[in-house]
C-alpha cells in the first residue's frame, strides 16, 4: 500500500507538472483544500474498477449484452454518486453540488459520443466483440488528455484576469478565457439546437486516418482483436488500431465542448477532473446499453443545446450575477428530465402528423 500511495502522489504530480513543468510540486498543490485521503481514494477506486473491468469480467473477448451493460451502467452511476457523497463530507454542499453538476453536464454532453461511436464502428465494420476493447483504450487516453485539458485550463484562467473595474459601484474583474468560453458555449448550443440531425460520415477523409496510413501499412483483417499482425513476413497494423485512433481523436474534439462547460461550474481542478472521469468511465457501459435506443431520446439533443446556452450564459454573467451551485445543479437536472420525458411521452407519429397539418 505505501508503494501505491507513492504512485498516486506521483500521478497527480505528473498531471499538474504538465501545465507547470518548471516547478516541482506535491499532491497538496494540485488541490490545496482537499485532504490527501480523498485524492488517494479516487485513484484507488479508478485503478481497481479498471482492473476488475478488464482483468475479470472482460478477460475473454466477447460481445457485451444488455444485462451486462445495464449492470455496469448502474455500478458506475452508484460509484460516481457515492464519491459525490464523499466530496460532500470532505468539502461541503457547494463542492458536492459542483461535482454532481459537472458530472451530469459531462454525462449528458457525452451522449453525442455514443452516436458517433456507432457511426465509427459501422463504417469500419468492427465486430461487436471488439467494441469493448476499443472503448477501453479510448477511455485510457481520455483519462490522460482530460487531465491535461482541465489542469492546463485552470492555470490559463488564472493568468487571464483583466484588471478590476467598477460597474454601478460594484467591482468587476472579467476573465478573457472564461468570456471566450461563454460565447463559444452559447454559439455551440444554438448550433446544436438547429443542427440536430447527424449524417453518415466518411472517415476515410479524417486527418487521423490519413496520417495513420502514412505511418503504418495496414492489413484488412482484425486478426482476433490484435493491433498488429504479420502477413507474408511483414508487420502490419490492423484496422482495430485505426479505430482506436479515430475514437481517441473524436473524444478530443468533444472535449472542446464539454471542458469549457464545466469551467462555468467550478475552478477546482480536482472536482472538475474527478467528475469528468467518472462520467467518461461510465460512458462505455452506457454505449452498449443505449446504442440501439438512441432514436428514442430524440429530444435529448435539444436539452443538451439548452444546457450549453445556460452554462455559457452563466459564465458570461458570473461577474455581475452569481448563480449558486445548487441552483445550477437543479437547472441541469430539470432540463435533462424534461427532454427525456418529452422523448418518452411525445410519439414520433404525433410530430409527423402535426407537421403535415401545418404544411397544409
Amino acid at each position: 500500500m505505501p508503494a501505491f500511495l507513492y504512485f498516486c502522489n506521483q500521478f497527480f504530480t505528473l498531471l499538474h507538472s504538465s501545465v507547470q513543468i518548471s516547478s516541482i510540486i506535491n499532491v497538496a498543490s494540485v488541490a490545496p483544500h482537499h485532504h490527501w485521503w480523498i485524492i488517494t481514494a479516487f485513484s484507488v477506486v479508478i485503478v481497481i474498477m479498471l482492473l476488475i473491468d478488464l482483468g475479470v469480467f472482460n478477460k475473454k473477448t466477447h460481445s457485451i449484452g444488455n444485462r451486462e451493460a445495464l449492470t455496469w451502467t448502474i455500478v458506475w452511476i452508484v460509484v460516481s454518486l457515492l464519491f459525490g457523497i464523499v466530496v460532500y463530507f470532505e468539502s461541503g454542499l457547494n463542492s458536492a453540488s459542483d461535482y454532481i453538476a459537472a458530472y451530469l453536464i459531462e454525462k449528458s454532453l457525452s451522449m453525442d459520443n455514443i452516436f458517433v461511436f456507432i457511426l465509427i464502428f459501422s463504417y469500419f465494420s468492427v465486430p461487436s466483440e471488439y467494441h469493448h476493447k476499443v472503448l477501453f483504450y479510448g477511455i485510457i487516453g481520455a483519462i490522460i488528455f482530460r487531465a491535461i485539458f482541465i489542469f492546463a485550463g485552470v492555470e490559463l484562467i488564472k493568468l487571464t484576469y483583466l484588471p478590476p473595474f467598477e460597474v454601478n459601484g460594484t467591482e468587476v474583474q472579467l476573465n478573457v478565457v472564461l468570456t471566450i468560453f461563454g460565447i463559444f458555449l452559447v454559439y455551440a448550443g444554438l448550433k446544436t439546437f438547429n443542427n440536430h440531425k447527424e449524417k453518415q460520415k466518411d472517415f476515410s477523409k479524417n486527418f487521423v486516418v490519413r496520417a495513420a496510413h502514412r505511418l503504418f501499412p495496414f492489413s484488412n483483417e482484425y486478426d482476433n482483436g490484435k493491433f498488429f499482425t504479420r502477413q507474408n513476413g511483414k508487420r502490419l497494423a490492423t484496422p482495430l488500431l485505426l479505430v482506436v485512433l479515430v475514437i481517441e481523436s473524436t473524444d478530443i474534439l468533444f472535449a472542446v465542448d464539454s471542458i469549457p462547460a464545466i469551467f462555468a461550474i467550478s475552478n477546482d481542478p480536482f472536482i472538475l477532473y474527478t467528475s469528468n472521469i467518472f462520467a467518461i468511465l461510465g460512458l462505455r457501459a452506457l454505449y452498449f446499453l443505449l446504442a440501439n435506443l438512441m432514436p428514442l431520446f430524440r429530444f435529448l439533443h435539444y436539452g443538451l443545446a439548452v444546457i450549453l446556452v445556460f452554462i455559457g450564459t452563466k459564465m458570461l454573467i458570473a461577474d455581475f450575477f452569481e448563480i449558486p451551485s445548487p441552483v445550477s445543479l437543479a437547472a441541469v437536472v430539470a432540463i435533462l428530465t424534461i427532454s427525456i420525458l418529452l422523448s418518452v411521452f411525445i410519439k414520433e407519429e404525433k410530430i409527423s402528423t402535426n407537421v403535415e397539418q401545418t404544411s397544409k
